[in-house]
């Protein structure tokens, strides 16, 4: 019906343009057929492709490398960070000496340089590989950042990184009263169909990746102590944490209408959620709450979203010019 009103609309006025708009590919498909020109809505849609990766590297005099290496340093920015969003990571390069580096963030708060503060023995075990995880990990670790985002390949450490930012906060800290990490429901290619057993047996697949990343970091973490006590271990030993409710794994599907104050909230998968689902999840969080989003817009599953158009994507260019809000590209692959 819709694609006939168009018809009869070009054919009653053949000296005005007329474009028919619509997400439908086979719609569009079938408007071109008949001769009607047809575009897809383009409407909410960023360009990932050279966009903003939250870091940036700048050639500055060795005395401002030194100045950032001292605790608690806050530093002006030099003249060629002028410009330069809140909250970017920056690799300070000594242009004399291209050997001598310092990492540090522009504040959003104060506009002042400041070193990371990603302790040295790592979080739980999980120690950074590259520059753009110990930058991940100062966002993760920074509860003035209310909202992070983390975009990258598959293997570069996403959802290890904010598990074990949100331990560190939430178990050995005791910032947050609870870490509840999420993701959407999509299946990779064909599903299997209906899953047996009772709510827990049925999402227990889907939530497969979650549980791989905590008994990673209950294996290989070091028996540190906490104010709680001694700190869990084994393979098994998150469910100390689930039995205690400092811990929660659920699926996205239940989330809405809930509130959730101060919570260390971890969104995986995040690239599979359409813009409006990403508004939903985030409007979520009540007072004091601190929300992580993972995901990689070259791995999506949905298929009413791509690379340009998925919610992920749209939440770290909407936000790259807040002050409470953070976001890393990390490029490089470290699991194997």
């Amino acid at each position: 019906v819709i694609l006939q009103v168009a018809l009869d609309l070009r054919n009653s006025d053949q000296t005005k343009p007329t474009i028919f708009v619509t997400l439908d590919t086979n719609l569009r498909i079938r408007a071109d057929a008949l001769g009607l020109k047809a575009e897809n809505y383009d409407s909410g849609r960023v360009v990932r492709d050279g966009g903003y990766g939250g870091t940036v590297d700048l050639d500055v005099p060795a005395e401002l490398v030194d100045a950032l290496h001292q605790p608690n340093a806050a530093v002006a920015p030099p003249e060629e960070a002028k410009g330069l969003l809140p909250n970017v990571c920056v690799l300070l390069r000594d242009a004399a000496a291209p050997n001598h580096t310092a990492l540090c963030r522009l504040d959003g708060r104060d506009g002042k340089l400041k070193p990371l503060r990603v302790p040295r023995e790592g979080v739980w075990g999980i120690r950074p590989r590259n520059k753009e995880q110990s930058f991940a990990l100062d966002l993760l670790l920074d509860d003035e950042i209310k909202l992070v985002t983390l975009i990258g390949r598959a293997g570069t450490g996403k959802t290890l990184l904010a598990i074990a930012g949100g331990l560190r906060r939430t178990v050995d800290d005791n910032v947050y009263a609870r870490m509840l990490v999420s993701r959407p429901v999509f299946p990779l290619g064909k599903d299997i169909g209906f899953l047996p057993g009772d709510i827990d047996e049925k999402l227990n697949p889907w939530m497969k990746p979650i549980y791989d990343n905590l008994e990673l970091i209950f294996n290989s973490g070091p028996a540190g102590l906490h104010q709680s006590g001694v700190r869990p271990r084994g393979a098994r030993g998150y469910e100390d944490l689930f039995q205690r409710g400092i811990l929660e794994v659920e699926p996205l599907v239940y989330i809405r209408g809930r509130s959730l104050p101060n919570q260390y909230l971890i969104i995986d998968e995040a690239q599979n959620l359409t813009p409006h689902e990403v508004k939903t999840v985030i409007t979520r969080c009540g007072e004091g709450t601190k929300i992580v989003l993972t995901g990689d817009p070259e791995q999506i599953d949905n298929p009413y979203v791509d690379a340009e158009s998925n919610g992920l994507a749209c939440v770290a260019e909407r936000f790259k010019e807040h002050v409470r809000a953070g976001h890393i590209t990390l490029t490089r692959g470290e699991r194997s």
